[in-house]
């Protein structure tokens, strides 16, 4: 055959592709597959730029498309045998015994001439990267019918790939010759044994029939169990792999911020955070992530699908590890304990947050008012008392919330669920915070004090309310006639006066009081019950304030003093009739004459002049 002829035959992807089939690919470990994926994207780049047509190989297509790139078998074509891949066993065995007949050693890099139609080129750069390459031409013109390579032919050897580093060419060359035009290319051919490993030995085959032989050894034999914490593994490699985390042995350091691994795997992975790199693209989202497993896990998302089901309540999710969490609410387990307070978690999540409480550490910081929170989730829950935002609206009513469970305790008022009930009286309540204040009521505690007159209150809004009577401020103004008050429910009381509303009524007489609490000291008018008596004269009271006052009788105490003229009162509604004198002020007129008067009382004798004319 002329020598021109070869430098026209046409190089394919299959001519330098070696491929799997689904059973050989599960044997691969994830540093092996992804470096095969880069490998074949390489060489089907060289094809591209050598002139090959662009029709897009299996391989290449599900590469592309982020899917496991082993041979798929299509409806009626003509099955592989199974454990063969493109570069079968009897491929193999034949290039061995061609080794041996030959009996010589590995070419290093060779310099090929050939024509510039006719390039095989294969280069696979450092020492990391893995040729699976079978570079041959399939022409019968070219061989002996031996096997052997005549003066002129590029007999290629399918090439393997092992975890060792050693890198050498297994392909033999000569000079081809040719026309006086033709050009030099280099066959660059970097040989990595690839093998098939026994999960549990750790020992390689390079024909998958013999790693199914070897596998059929170890049926009786017993999983690898670690000495120190007796976790048991089915595969010796992986015991290894765990056994460092107890020798803390991480021979794999990033050189950016000088974290160790355990294996090189884990560190590449590991290098994207720094790089940025995020290869792996939802095409649903276009949302990237660094590992492949994390994007099928997030696909879960648009899917839907939820196949770790949990056996007590048949609750679904879409990672294991939360349903292992999950399943801790069943059995109690809490193994994160608090190292201050021995409190316990489910998480080491909730332990870290908590922590916070002992540290004082408050990460999260508000940009409008500064203050700090121990969770990101409660700043932003913060931040809509600056927004407005109140995104939780009752159904009912109409009423916004900022948070969701305060929706839910709101509901319980339409719906009059109060599931906290004490146990002393059987009072029921909608929140436990309501039931914990009043239980203090049966137990006596009043854990805050005031510092100005130590007096003890049941609750600190109490304390915070009693505080401003020691410092004079009153927050509450009333619109009408600027008068100030310290709590708002006392403005709202005060306010009934200019409105004139008085909703407490009484039944038998049908008066209007604006107070609650003095329409049921009206009451003791009807029923004659008086429960507040002197323990001097033994008379009796309707009203507390009453019986104080009497007292001072008794006591001769008149704590109300004027400053103008030091005399004492015993109320201090006396104190201020009695100021009138000094001011002069005179509040109250006569509609008739419009003379004026300190006191009412003086004011109502007066009238009476009037009435009798």
């Amino acid at each position: 055959m002329p020598a021109g002829v070869c430098a026209q035959m046409q190089i394919t992807f299959e001519d330098i592709a070696f491929s799997f089939s689904q059973e050989e690919w599960e044997y691969l470990d994830e540093e092996q597959k992804e470096l095969y994926k880069e490998v074949m994207k390489e060489n089907y780049q060289t094809l591209i730029s050598l002139g090959s047509p662009p029709v897009t190989p299996d391989i290449i297509f599900h590469i592309e498309r982020g899917e496991e790139p082993y041979i798929r078998e299509e409806p009626g074509s003509e099955e592989r045998e199974p454990g063969r891949s493109s570069c079968s066993d009897h491929q193999i065995t034949q290039e061995r015994k061609r080794e041996k007949k030959q009996g010589e050693d590995p070419v290093e890099i060779k310099q090929v001439q050939r024509q510039s139609g006719n390039v095989c080129e294969n280069i696979s750069q450092g020492i990391e990267r893995i040729n699976t390459k079978n570079c041959k031409q399939e022409s019968k013109e070219h061989e002996d019918p031996t096997g052997d390579s005549r003066d002129g032919d590029l007999t290629g050897r399918p090439f393997q790939i092992n975890n060792s580093d050693t890198v050498t060419s297994e392909g033999h060359y000569g000079k081809r010759k040719g026309k006086t035009s033709q050009k030099e290319f280099t066959c660059i051919v970097y040989k990595r044994n690839f093998n098939f490993t026994c999960p549990k030995r750790n020992t390689r085959f390079s024909l998958f029939s013999e790693l199914q032989m070897h596998k059929s050894n170890h049926k009786s034999e017993k999983p690898v169990t670690s000495t120190e914490c007796n976790k048991s593994y089915t595969q010796l490699p992986t015991l290894k792999i765990h056994q460092q985390a107890h020798t803390a042995v991480k021979p794999f350091t990033c050189p950016e911020c000088k974290k160790s691994f355990t294996q090189m795997s884990y560190l590449k992975i590991h290098q994207r955070i720094h790089t940025g790199d995020k290869p792996y693209t939802c095409t649903e989202c276009n949302k990237s992530f660094t590992q492949h497993s994390h994007l099928k896990i997030h696909q879960r998302i648009h899917t839907g699908d939820k196949p770790f089901t949990c056996a007590e309540c048949n609750q679904s999710y879409a990672r294991i590890s939360d349903l292992k969490i999950h399943q801790r609410i069943h059995t109690g387990d809490k193994p994160f304990a608090c190292t201050e307070c021995n409190k316990n978690f489910t998480q080491v999540s909730y332990l870290k947050i908590h922590q916070r409480i002992h540290t004082g550490d408050k990460p999260y910081t508000c940009t409008e008012c500064n203050k700090s929170f121990t969770q990101v989730s409660n700043l932003k829950i913060h931040q809509r008392i600056h927004t407005g935002d109140k995104p939780f609206t009752c159904t009912e009513c109409n009423k916004k919330f900022t948070q969701f469970s305060h929706l839910k305790i709101h509901q319980r008022i339409h719906t009059g669920d109060k599931p906290f009930t004490c146990t002393e009286c059987n009072q029921s309540f909608a929140r436990i915070s309501d039931l914990k204040i009043h239980q203090r009521i049966h137990t006596g505690d009043k854990p805050f004090t005031c510092t100005e007159c130590k007096k003890n209150f049941t609750v600190l809004s109490h304390l915070n309310v009693h505080q401003r009577i020691h410092t004079g401020h009153k927050p509450f103004t009333c619109a009408e006639c600027n008068k100030s008050f310290t709590q708002l429910s006392h403005l709202k009381i005060h306010q009934r006066i200019h409105t004139g509303d008085k909703p407490f009524i009484c039944a038998e007489c049908n008066k209007s009081f604006t107070r609650l609490s003095y329409l049921k000291s009206h009451q003791m008018n009807h029923t004659g019950y008086k429960p507040f008596s002197c323990t001097e004269c033994n008379k009796s009271f309707t009203r507390v304030s009453h019986l104080k006052s009497h007292q001072v009788i008794h006591t001769g105490y008149k704590p109300f003093s004027c400053t103008e003229c030091n005399k004492s009162f015993t109320r201090v509604s006396h104190l201020k009739s009695h100021q009138v004198i000094h001011t002069g002020y005179k509040p109250f007129s006569c509609t008739e004459c419009n003379k004026r008067f300190a006191r009412l009382s003086n004011l109502k004798c007066h009238q009476r002049i009037h009435m009798r004319d």
